[in-house]
């Protein structure tokens, strides 16, 4: 029996695996950075640390970068009208390296000798330490403690030649997942890594290209969804429209599966796949395969709930929103004593009590990290007088941390890491408990099964089968340049 107390204060915000980021590039119309804000309001939940915008006015570059959320940042006029410029890059941020300072925020941006350069990275770099070392050997100074900063180092010292090129031969010394959004004179440029483990699509705004982490950026500046970049594909937007190159060895897909899952919102369109009917199906599969009898179907909100409605179809217990959940609430304050902890989680979350005294419920969520929420809600279902509550996850055991741009507690610190499924459910407290099998997820996705060695996503937060070197974390566990938050 785990031990562990689940109101640790040092525990209350450690149980969500946090998303990565979000980018943005627009390139024609006169208000692009105003269209870049709209986009990244819709990535918001890519990450909510900081957030920044670079424009282009001819050759001039108009930038402002701060920590905090899109709509404080980007909400005033005269920061608006300071954008000007007929193309704009945003990025929306969440630490996976490097600490939470202003000198982290992207889009980074450095002067060369073609002229000015942004960048804004969705991703993980995995040789970064090894390069930024050679770097500061060669007299590279870096203004900052994140990864993509070694991408503008590598631009500064290649052979010469244009921005592309350049460009082209900082990428095929990196190792990583990285979806880029760069902005230079007259050009957005957008690069999936060989892999394409992190997502980025094409879309048209009248004549005008654009650029996304999800197509729900798309959507809410009127534009069209025309196509996912594909992996290991560079596009250049300029005057000419949209110029697709290779520059990569072609290699296996290996897209984030966990984009399904969790990450992405319901409503975007990833990889040609809706994320919303996806993780309905996921719930179908996950109640064939781990069926209970129950009275009520409950999402823990707001990520439970596609996967609870295929659930609950699948089964034909009724589906009821038995938690209620606070929008308005941010990082739970540190608590004096257990009690107040105790009620400091109702902040976030408050069970329905009214339809759940007396009832068999069945919670579906979508991931146990560290398992203090989910023995938070378990208790929350007998405190409000359920008469049984089984747990149902809609990803297998997360077991494996995440290199590639996901922030993830190290391994040890995961609850399936070192401990059987009976092992975690005695530690909820729940009467029940399964995960989808890995089979099962692939399934929904519209694959017989997942494909051995050749699967066709990257799964390794489940399976720990890395599809991309982990050149830094096999030299040295812990970064020397760069702190990976936990």
């Amino acid at each position: 029996m785990l031990t562990t107390n689940p109101f640790d204060p040092d525990m209350q915000d450690g149980d969500k695996l946090r998303e990565e980021c979000g980018v943005f590039g627009i390139l024609g119309p006169q208000d692009a950075a105003a269209l870049a804000a709209l986009g990244l309001h819709a990535l918001q939940h890519r990450g909510q640390e900081a957030a920044g915008i670079v424009s282009l006015e001819g050759e001039t570059f108009h930038q402002h970068r701060a920590l905090g959320q899109v709509g404080d940042i980007f909400g005033s006029e005269p920061v608006m009208r300071s954008l000007r410029g007929n193309a704009a890059i945003g990025h929306v941020r969440y630490a996976t390296t490097g600490e939470t300072a202003l000198r982290n925020v992207q889009p980074l941006f450095a002067e060369f000798e073609f002229g000015g350069f942004a960048v804004g990275h969705n991703g993980n770099l995995t040789n970064a330490n090894m390069l930024r070392r050679q770097l500061v050997r060669r007299g590279c100074l870096f203004q900052s403690t994140t990864d993509t900063e070694v991408i503008i180092h590598l631009m500064a010292t290649a052979r010469g030649g244009n921005v592309i090129d350049r460009l082209v031969e900082a990428l095929r010394q990196i190792e990583g997942a990285y979806s880029l959004v760069c902005l230079a004179k007259g050009q957005v440029i957008g690069v999936r890594d060989p892999l394409g483990v992190r997502p980025l699509v094409l879309g048209r705004l009248g004549e005008h290209p654009v650029l996304a982490s999800e197509s729900v950026a798309l959507d809410i500046i009127g534009a069209d969804y025309v196509r996912d970049i594909e992996p290991g594909e560079m596009v250049v937007l300029d005057e000419a429209g949209v110029q697709s190159f290779r520059p990569f060895q072609k290699a296996p897909s290996k897209f984030c599966i966990f984009e399904y899952i969790y990450f992405a919102r319901p409503d975007s369109l990833v990889e040609g796949l809706s994320v919303y009917q996806v993780r309905k199906r996921i719930g179908a599969e996950l109640a064939a395969e781990s069926h209970v009898d129950a009275d009520l179907i409950i999402p823990v909100p707001d990520s439970g709930v596609p996967a609870a409605l295929g659930y609950a179809e699948q089964s034909g217990i009724p589906f009821d929103l038995g938690i209620v959940r606070n929008h308005y609430v941010g990082r739970t304050f540190i608590q004096p004593t257990d009690k107040i902890r105790r009620l400091g989680v109702k902040l976030k979350h408050n069970a329905n009590r009214h339809h759940i005294a007396g009832k068999r419920v069945v919670l579906v969520d979508d991931s146990i990290v560290r398992g203090t929420t989910s023995v938070k809600i378990v208790e929350m279902m007998r405190d409000a007088g359920a008469k049984e509550v089984h747990m149902r996850i809609s990803s297998p055991p997360t077991s494996h941390s995440c290199f590639y741009g996901i922030d993830t507690p190290e391994k040890e610190k995961l609850l399936a890491h070192k401990h059987s499924v009976e092992e975690m459910r005695q530690f909820i407290n729940a009467d029940s408990l399964a995960f989808i099998s890995l089979d099962g997820l692939y399934k929904a996705l519209g694959h017989a099964a997942r494909n051995g060695a050749n699967a066709q996503y990257c799964d390794a937060c489940f399976t720990g089968d890395y599809p991309i070197p982990l050149t830094d974390y096999e030299t040295s566990p812990v970064p020397l340049f760069a702190e990976r938050r936990a």
